[in-house]
């Protein structure tokens, strides 16, 4: 919990990603050919909070998989955090014994990647599952079926992203004087994004197009190539994500404690 109170600033920071001054758009190579240094994936992952279920000494809890060689386990990390409570509640009513000795623990993605590293050089040691939200990859699969895709082919993780212009360029804002491209865990709030953009540029907004990919992608793309395009990508975790972990930052003197 210490090392997530550590990284309550950095959160927060992201949710500034939302309301910054849209600037345009930009062109970079297909995703599958970027990579950045091991140190700044971890800058941007450290940003974007995620959910683990633990035990009362902070352990992951690991389900097992069947006909897994190995026997390690596959412990799993939630986008949204209703997500992981809600595993719980079902844990309760199937064992009830385990459930009163677990809890969900806010965590960040960096850390997750971190420990991922880690355990691919230890034997037996447990894998990462990403579980995304049900209602993001039912919007990933509607968007594959609209552009005449395959829906059933999409795997993993949704992140969504907006291209706009003749060039079908990724749209950019603006972050600490730096043109970013955001990639939203959550289609909604990239739409709330777009909406601004429709009004600031009306011209572009018939060419607005939003595309679909997922995070496990990107992850290997960033360990694949050197290409210092991918040092624009930002991504945005959900509103709900940040606004609860802001919840946890201790208040500041002589200011009342913020409610979950």
């Amino acid at each position: 919990m210490k090392s997530v109170i550590k990284s309550m600033i950095r959160w927060s920071a992201t949710l500034g990603v939302v309301g910054s001054t849209i600037i345009g758009t930009t062109t970079m190579g297909a995703l599958e050919v970027l990579a950045l240094p091991e140190q700044q994936i971890l800058q941007k992952l450290g940003p974007v909070p995620m959910f683990t279920i633990t035990d009362n000494k902070g352990a992951p809890l690991v389900a097992s998989v069947p006909d897994q060689k190995d026997k390690s386990g596959v412990a799993g990390v939630f986008i949204n955090r209703q997500d992981a409570q809600a595993f719980i509640d079902r844990l309760k009513q199937k064992n009830p014994e385990l459930a009163k000795n677990v809890r969900v623990v806010p965590v960040s993605l960096a850390e997750v990647y971190k420990l991922e590293q880690t355990n691919k050089k230890k034997p037996n040691s447990p894998n990462f599952a990403f579980v995304p939200g049900q209602q993001q990859v039912d919007a990933a699969k509607t968007l594959l079926q609209q552009s005449g895709q395959k829906p059933e082919q999409f795997k993993g993780t949704p992140l969504f992203v907006a291209k706009a212009g003749k060039e079908k360029g990724y749209l950019t804002i603006k972050q600490a004087d730096q043109q970013v491209i955001p990639f939203f865990f959550n289609k909604t709030e990239l739409q709330a994004m777009l909406e601004r953009f429709k009004k600031q540029k009306p011209d572009l907004a018939s060419t607005i197009e939003i595309q679909v990919v997922n995070l496990e992608g990107v992850l290997q793309a960033m360990q694949t190539r050197n290409d210092q395009g991918l040092s624009q990508i930002v991504l945005v975790p959900p509103k709900e994500s940040i606004d609860f972990v802001r919840s946890l930052q201790p208040a500041a003197p002589n200011q009342p404690a913020k409610k979950p």
